[in-house]
């Protein structure tokens, strides 16, 4: 299901030319792109508000694509207070801040979480990260371009809100999947966020994740709610991608520090959850490229005129 714009945006045209320029441009031996190879794809989960459970969804759905033979490739993108790491269960020596301060490689403090889902992790309580600079977005750039590891996707899991790094990694991102629940609060933030990406930065194409539904007729009535009003005032189309109901056990899974699609692998929450990794997968022919790993950070600098956000 889908509110659907008319037609392509001049963005949408120049992104592809970017991409297609950058494919035939040649590449230094041993330096090709992880999408060069794979084609990778970066999917950006984002909400309007915190308490939406986003990263939860982050972390059962990551679960959820491995057990669909997929490689997956986290990167906790709250850099203030990055939480996917405790999420589960695991307590990393190093993280994104040591990387941006120089003091290790991206390469140094990837964590496994299973066989098939690495995870990139962020700092806590340090504010100097909060809005990357040009500085860090290159070094970013830099020491992605060079990880080793193969992967079939990666999600980005940004912080709740519309600051600058927020905008910065959705914008990034090939895909944006927007996170909300049934509380009118939840509704009108994502459809705030929604609207800053689609005004200022040419972003049309969302796909929707209910959370937290009471059932699926509950999460239906939600994204009506929310496409009927951004049909009325914005010129974007929205997917829906389905809901992940509640679910006692998705809360019992928080508390012991582990997935509940791990922990609790028949639960109603983890039926959802593989319901939305076979979406994901299916929509993978549908989706809408704005370009490779590298091209993931460089339009961006480029696009910004090289002064960030």
């Amino acid at each position: 299901m889908s509110a659907v714009r008319g037609t392509g945006d001049q963005a949408d045209t120049l992104r592809q030319m970017a991409r297609t320029a950058k494919q035939n441009s040649p590449t230094p031996s041993g330096a090709a792109s992880l999408t060069d190879q794979q084609g990778i794809r970066v999917i950006s989960v984002t909400s309007g508000k915190g308490g939406v459970g986003k990263s939860n969804v982050v972390a059962n759905l990551a679960m959820a694509l491995a057990a669909q033979g997929k490689k997956v490739l986290i990167i906790d993108g709250d850099l203030g207070v990055g939480n996917l790491d405790v999420l589960l269960g695991l307590s990393p020596q190093y993280n994104l801040n040591h990387v941006l301060s120089g003091e290790k490689s991206l390469s140094e403090i990837i964590v496994e979480v299973t066989p098939s889902i690495k995870l990139i992790p962020a700092g806590s309580g340090v504010q100097e990260y909060t809005s990357l600079g040009q500085h860090e977005k290159l070094k970013l750039l830099d020491e992605l371009d060079m990880l080793e590891e193969e992967f079939d996707i990666m999600i980005i899991d940004t912080e709740a809100g519309i600051s600058e790094n927020v905008t910065y990694f959705t914008v990034a991102a090939q895909e944006i999947l927007v996170v909300v629940t049934p509380e009118p609060t939840s509704i009108t933030d994502v459809y705030a966020l929604i609207k800053l990406l689609a005004t200022r930065y040419s972003e049309h194409h969302f796909k929707v994740l209910i959370n937290m539904a009471r059932d699926s007729e509950d999460a239906l009535e939600v994204f009506r709610k929310l496409a009927n009003v951004a049909g009325r005032f914005l010129d974007i189309s929205l997917d829906y991608l389905g809901c992940v109901v509640r679910d006692e056990r998705l809360i019992d899974s928080v508390k012991k520090q582990k997935a509940v699609y791990e922990l609790y692998p028949d639960s109603d929450a983890s039926n959802c959850f593989s319901t939305l990794a076979r979406r994901v997968i299916e929509n993978s022919r549908q989706t809408r490229l704005k370009g490779n790993i590298q091209f993931f950070f460089r339009r961006y600098l480029e696009g910004s005129g090289g002064g960030g956000v």
